[in-house]
């Protein structure tokens, strides 16, 4: 059962949400969602341009924490809390997709 915080998308084997990719690695965003408390969360992720199919990457993250992370998707970059990451799933990124 999910807690009220954490984001409700089905699993899929290779996916993992955005904030748990390794630094530098080229992802996809393969699904948008978001959690109980701030349910604007995924249409704003998607105004951003977190859309299924868009390459995205995590290029830095914060200390202490993690916090906030530096991702860039398409061709912007934007900072995410780990909440707000937590509602992107990605996969990795195969050359010649």
């Amino acid at each position: 059962m999910n807690s009220p915080s954490t984001p409700h998308i089905p699993a899929i084997a290779d996916e993992i949400p955005l904030h748990a990719a390794p630094v530098g690695q080229a992802m996809i965003v393969s699904a948008v969602s978001s959690i109980a408390d701030a349910p604007e969360w995924a249409t704003r992720l998607r105004e951003l341009g977190f859309i299924e199919g868009e390459p995205v990457a995590v290029l830095r993250r914060g200390q202490p924490g993690g916090e906030p992370l530096a991702v860039r998707v398409g061709v912007s970059t934007f900072a995410l809390r780990k909440a707000e990451a937590a509602c992107v799933r990605v996969r990795p990124a195969a050359e010649g997709r």
